[in-house]
């Protein structure tokens, strides 16, 4: 009987950490040394400045990736807003200044789901997108990925996001 009740338990927890994720891995290794750009994270949620919180866990974790070359975009083409959904177009801006920069690579995605889930156990949930443009190939996405993982009630919402953003990124071939 405590077999089967431990049993229970542990596939009840590893159901209650649930990570799903989607990814088109690129065909040849991306150049670690290039010039590199993170773009706007366009925050498709009701939740204020969840693209921004995103961006500066990608900043990170791209420089953890080895990627020295990385700059933001201006903060003024940021219109992090709920009443201004302007978000093509800073995107695209965005995408004309990393050009006149240079820059080889562009990062930017979206925030789909940021926030802790309503009820007794609150726990956080997030859900969002990245791609990999190459800004010298004609704007070809060379990588993507959609990702989404919820933690326990105990677990902070950014360490939840930091983890589905480190693991989307691992699969990203960089050399």
């Amino acid at each position: 009987m405590k077999t089967i009740k431990l049993g229970i338990l542990l596939i009840v927890s590893m159901l209650a950490s649930c990570a799903v994720m989607d990814q088109n891995p690129n065909s040849k290794p991306l150049e670690r040394d290039a010039k590199w750009a993170l773009l706007p994270i366009v925050n498709h949620t009701d939740v204020p400045q969840a693209g921004l919180r995103a961006e500066a866990l990608v900043e990170v974790l791209l420089r953890t990736r080895g990627i020295a070359n990385l700059r933001s975009y201006p903060p003024a083409l940021n219109q992090d807003s709920l009443f201004e959904p302007a978000e093509r177009k800073v995107v695209i801006d965005a995408m004309n200044w990393a050009r006149e920069q240079g820059v080889r690579y562009a990062v930017t995605g979206t925030v789909e789901e940021w926030h802790y889930k309503v009820g007794v156990d609150g726990e956080p949930a997030v859900g969002m997108t990245l791609q990999i443009i190459d800004l010298k190939d004609g704007d070809r996405v060379v990588w993507s990925s959609a990702g989404s993982k919820s933690g326990w009630s105990r677990d902070a919402l950014s360490a939840v996001a930091q983890k589905l953003i480190k693991n989307m990124l691992s699969e990203a071939s960089i050399e």
